[in-house]
């Protein structure tokens, strides 16, 4: 069995701008959006939110992330993505930010299962069978709890995630993947159509693969590793043999796609900014231009930096 290979969401990180760079250098099999807020949808605060959903053809097949916690809500914005094209929708239950969390969502849902089931059962009503239904979490909320992921499979999801963490250990400790895999067995025996993702830690499609065959894992989700190497869903990367010059040429573009995608400033150029740290490294002087391209205050006056490393 191949995996699947998913690349994961990451607040102010995976928006279309990137997913189209990372599906122009090397695809995974499923792109996931950055978690979306169903309350902030569903209310005056929408055109702030509605741009995180956007997507282009290249980055198919996708699903939305979204979070919240009014199951209506789920419902409303669930019948949404389906109009807008999305191949399927993931309930966040595992993000461990502690804003989010003392609020009452994501990961708190854990320790609020009849809401969590509600949230879940609103989500299916609104996708009505027409696309699929998933959850990402983690191994528990302070301890490891398999009661929790028992719950999920008994909900007939398409897919769950599983963070190989629990909330309280945040990214603090290495990912547990024999837990996740203790995950899958319960799977086999509750739910044997829904399919077991694992995430946390792989720096390398390789690496993601011999997971996947020695816990038996569906797929594969990687999130941080990317920053590593935008080619790390090829089976081949030649991102370790490029030249300094072909790693700012992709910069560059995209610097431009982010020019071009959000003329109406959507979004920050505190969020294009980061993105440095992918292109400019592995020589003399890259820590220093990093800085330098940390602070640029404009689109050009990070274009005339980058134009000036050579």
């Amino acid at each position: 069995m191949t995996p699947k290979f998913i690349l994961a969401p990451m607040d102010d990180v995976t928006d279309t701008v990137f997913r189209q760079v990372i599906a122009g250098c090397a695809a995974p099999d499923l792109f996931v959006t950055e978690f979306v807020n169903v309350d902030g949808l569903q209310s005056p605060g929408r055109p702030k939110l509605i741009h995180k959903l956007e997507f282009a053809n290249i980055e198919k097949p996708i699903i939305a992330q979204i979070w919240g916690l009014k199951p209506d809500n789920f419902y409303k914005t669930t019948k949404e993505l389906v109009e807008m094209g999305f191949a399927g929708v993931d309930i966040n239950m595992g993000c461990p930010v502690k804003d989010v969390v003392s609020n009452g969502a994501c990961s708190a849902l854990m320790n609020n299962r009849d809401l969590a089931v509600e949230i879940i059962k609103a989500t299916q009503e609104g996708a009505s069978g027409t696309i699929q239904v998933s959850v990402k979490t983690r191994l528990g909320f302070n301890d490891i709890d398999y009661s929790w992921h028992e719950l999920l499979l008994n909900q007939n999801l398409d897919m769950i995630t599983i963070h190989g963490r629990t909330r309280k250990q945040m990214s603090k400790v290495p990912c547990d993947w024999a837990s996740i895999g203790e995950v899958r067995k319960l799977r086999d025996k509750i739910a044997p159509k829904t399919l077991i993702v694992g995430n946390g830690d792989v720096i390398s499609r390789s690496q993601g693969s011999e997971l996947a065959k020695q816990y038996k894992l569906d797929g594969i989700m990687i999130g941080r590793g990317i920053f590593a190497d935008p080619y790390i869903f090829s089976k081949d990367s030649p991102w370790s043999h490029q030249t300094i010059q072909e790693r700012i040429n992709l910069y560059k573009k995209h610097i431009n796609l982010f020019k071009d995608t959000y003329k109406n400033g959507e979004r920050a150029m505190k969020t294009l900014n980061k993105y440095c740290k992918i292109y400019v490294n592995g020589f003399d002087g890259a820590k220093d231009i990093r800085d330098k391209l940390m602070h640029a205050e404009s689109i050009d006056e990070l274009l005339k930096l980058v134009d000036s490393i050579s």
